[in-house]
């Protein structure tokens, strides 16, 4: 329990930490290019292109290689999420024909332009996951906890780093930070949006998380979806539908940059026609659905992808990226934003972000990537490649006995 805190608070407040430093970085780059008279009017700017801008073409490659790979599991993770909800409402399908079905929802989201068209959706998933987070927290609580709970905790270093990853992953979010600038009006105001949505979160994210450990204890290890665990009501069920809503809008979210860059590749980006644009954007949507349903894993891909690509995607690159742009003194004369007025010295900052590098390749991508690839594979030879119904209850055949009643 008490590590589950603490890990959420300090990945919260190391991501807010990585965020500032891609919105510095973006910031720069595009001061950089408007000084030079380029603009910016029909061109959506990312992540890779302020690395090129910045550092050059190897860094291109590596955000592009890392930032794409991320994103597309990212969608992946939300597809799966979905089948895993809805079976909870209705099981008469497995968890993969939920997939197939939610897959062909989701590549509507083609039809969205850009991020400027997310603004009320954003509002909307925001009251989804309020409602869903203090759902959980009372509806534990009256529950109460299961006879025989038990709270082993971290006894073993595999689920242990598992659940940190886990941690790591989601507040990985913003993978997608300079293409929500860009949609923004005044772009300079994100780090402080980022870091309050952060300190929100941590109040959907704690009580919930705590007060379901407290009543299903290590019955959690085996349901990764924690609805699976409480009694189904009208509440429960409209959880389940508001959550839906919100993966299809995060779906959307983490999938517009693959198509900005599947767009740009094909010489697409600047087209007005939607229609046309949505076509073309179209085959992004088909390997996420070909992923979703060969490692249908809920659980354990989300620490997988925390390891292997969220701690290098939004911490180790921003945060080496940020040290060598403002490695000389010209640069750090020049800089478009100067450092926070809590950390005033460019040193401070250089050491900061030379910590947050040695955590994040030891902890982060070592220790996390070992334990979460561990479990992974665990999860392969248990369920199977392609796994029908992933952590679904068994059902008994018709005309096999009944369970004999418990003997008390």
């Amino acid at each position: 329990m008490l590590s589950g805190v603490l890990l959420q608070v300090w990945y919260g407040l190391m991501g807010s930490w990585t965020a500032y430093l891609i919105s510095v970085l973006y910031v720069e780059y595009r001061t950089r290019k408007e000084k030079e008279g380029v603009s910016f009017r029909n061109h959506v700017i990312q992540w890779f292109e302020v690395l090129d801008g910045l550092l050059g073409p190897y860094w291109k490659a590596a955000g592009l290689a890392f930032n794409c790979t991320f994103l597309l599991f990212g969608t992946v993770i939300q597809l799966i999420a979905c089948a895993s909800n809805i079976y909870y409402i209705n099981d008469r399908l497995d968890k993969r024909t939920w997939t197939y079905i939610f897959g062909a929802c989701c590549a509507t989201t083609v039809f969205i332009p850009s991020y400027h068209n997310y603004r009320v959706w954003s509002f909307l998933g925001l009251g989804m996951t309020t409602y869903t987070a203090w759902y959980l927290t009372i509806a534990a609580a009256v529950h109460g906890q299961v006879p025989g709970v038990t709270h082993s905790g971290p006894s073993k270093l595999v689920p242990y780093f598992t659940g940190a990853t886990n941690i790591l992953y989601t507040f990985g979010g913003h993978a997608i930070t300079v293409e929500i600038m860009h949609a923004m009006w005044k772009p300079r105001k994100f780090k402080y949006i980022y870091l309050l949505a952060t300190l929100y979160v941590f109040t959907l994210t704690l009580p919930s998380a705590a007060a379901m450990y407290w009543a299903f204890g290590d019955q959690l290890l085996t349901h990764s979806n924690a609805f699976s665990l409480l009694p189904r009501t009208p509440w429960r069920d409209a959880a389940v539908v508001l959550m839906l809503v919100h993966q299809f809008i995060t779906f959307g979210f983490a999938c517009t940059p693959l198509y900005f860059v599947w767009e740009k590749a094909v010489g697409m980006h600047v087209t007005r026609s939607v229609f046309l644009r949505a076509l073309v954007r179209l085959p992004i949507v088909v390997p996420v659905w070909f992923l979703a349903i060969i490692f249908p894993f809920f659980g354990p891909i989300n620490s997988a992808v925390g390891a292997l690509l969220v701690s290098f995607t939004v911490y180790v690159i921003p945060a080496l990226a940020h040290m060598l742009t403002y490695r000389s003194a010209s640069a750090r004369l020049n800089a478009a934003e100067k450092p926070p007025s809590f950390l005033p010295s460019w040193s401070g900052m250089f050491v900061l972000n030379a910590f947050v590098v040695a955590w994040m390749l030891v902890v982060g991508f070592g220790l996390g990537g070992w334990a979460s690839v561990t479990n992974f594979i665990k999860q392969i030879d248990t369920f199977g490649l392609f796994a029908k119904c992933y952590q679904c209850p068994t059902k008994p055949h018709p005309g096999s006995p009944l369970p004999a009643p418990p003997h008390h």
